[in-house]
């Protein structure tokens, strides 16, 4: 627990990113990878929550020069962490924006002939990539309208420098999903070799998000594209099973600012929802459904840990802090620390427990935690240590 970082950095409630399991992640991802396949950082939606910019900016010492973002304002933003990399815009970009795409340098993927005829006419000289939907049915051409693909080409102000698809169920090794990724990379690739036979340079091919590297390590690509397992946490609890060595990125802590007893018999915050049967330890803990924390971990199994021990969140969630039962976690003072995601002495809290008790998946978790909690990042201290490093 990072019992040394200053409360006027911290404040209330913060995050920690440790920089070190990010770094990490990334040597994990590249020994499951062929040795001529390179990583596209996924570090949209400011990093999964991580912060885009010193994420980017670790990545970039790691050997990373490539990135992809949702939007092409993230992308603005970001090209001031990475002056010399190149990064993909993932997401639809309107012509009205291509001039932004052009003076920060941005690659943008083209969803279907008629954006890519809407960016052309705007006169901008741009790189693209070419969205192929093989099955996801989000975003990009399908492969039966092959000229339209082709027409992209022959944009006279885009340069087309890859071509990508994204699979609609890496995650699963159930037969039938197995089947059917196969049947997207083979539709993929067919495209692939008739363009090639025309005549045109695909560039750089990329399908793999984060768990179509582990489970399907062996497809040649040019890049991979992890996202949420790149911070070390899967998206569901239960996809666990898809073992990895990942190390989670983030840690989310609070301050405890109130302890009382409270008797049996009376409630707890909002509405009444939590009646206490026996007389307990209460705490106040400054963080709340504003900083991010899902109010349907309401009396829902959500945790945190305080003093190494586990202690239930008792009470609706509140806007600005969350009540817990800390009759089991020994001597609890205003003042001592609330782990939400993250280790506290022998007592684990990871981001899938949460997203669980909130019935959501470890994305939403991540993307929702709020500007507003201070990022303080940690570096070149051992992974059982949380040595201070710098705020955000």
């Amino acid at each position: 627990m990072s019992s040394d970082i200053k409360p006027s950095e911290r404040g209330r409630a913060w995050i920690e990113i440790d920089l070190d399991a990010l770094a990490f992640n990334i040597a994990d991802f590249r020994s499951k990878i062929p040795d001529n396949c390179e990583i596209m950082a996924i570090v949209k939606a400011n990093a999964y929550g991580h912060g885009a910019e010193r994420v980017a900016k670790r990545l970039t010492g790691e050997g990373i020069s490539t990135f992809a973002v949702a939007t092409v304002a993230e992308g603005a933003k970001l090209r001031n962490s990475v002056p010399d990399g190149d990064i993909l815009i993932l997401g639809h970009t309107l012509p009205e924006d291509a001039g932004l795409l052009h003076d920060n340098r941005l690659t943008q993927l083209v969803v279907d002939g008629a954006h890519a005829k809407a960016l052309d006419s705007t006169g901008y000289k741009l790189p693209v990539h070419i969205a192929v939907d093989t099955g996801m049915h989000r975003l990009g051409v399908e492969p039966s309208n092959f000229a339209e693909i082709e027409g992209i080409f022959n944009c006279g102000n885009l340069t087309v420098e890859g071509v990508a698809t994204h699979l609609a169920s890496p995650d699963s090794l159930d037969e039938s999903d197995i089947c059917f990724t196969k049947a997207q990379m083979d539709s993929f690739y067919a495209v692939v070799r008739k363009l090639k036979d025309k005549g045109y340079d695909t560039g750089k091919l990329h399908a793999q998000s984060s768990y179509g590297i582990y489970n399907y390590p062996q497809l040649q690509c040019d890049f991979v594209r992890p996202g949420i397992m790149l911070y070390g946490v899967h998206s569901q609890a239960n996809d666990t099973k898809i073992k990895t060595n990942l190390k989670p990125v983030l840690s989310l802590r609070a301050v405890v600012a109130q302890v009382r007893r409270i008797e049996a018999g009376e409630s707890v915050s909002y509405g009444r929802l939590y009646t206490a049967d026996r007389p307990i330890m209460l705490a106040t803990v400054g963080i709340g459904y504003a900083d991010g924390i899902p109010r349907q971990m309401t009396n829902n199994g959500g945790m945190c840990i305080v003093n190494g021990c586990r202690a239930p969140i008792i009470g609706r969630i509140c806007m600005d802090l969350l009540m817990l039962d800390v009759t089991e976690a020994g001597h609890v003072k205003a003042g001592d620390i609330a782990t939400l995601i993250g280790r506290d002495g022998e007592e684990e809290i990871r981001c899938e427990e949460v997203a669980a008790a909130a019935g959501t998946i470890t994305n939403d978790i991540l993307c929702r935690l709020a500007s507003r909690l201070p990022r303080i990042y940690l570096e070149g201290c051992p992974a059982s240590m949380a040595h201070r490093g710098d705020a955000e």
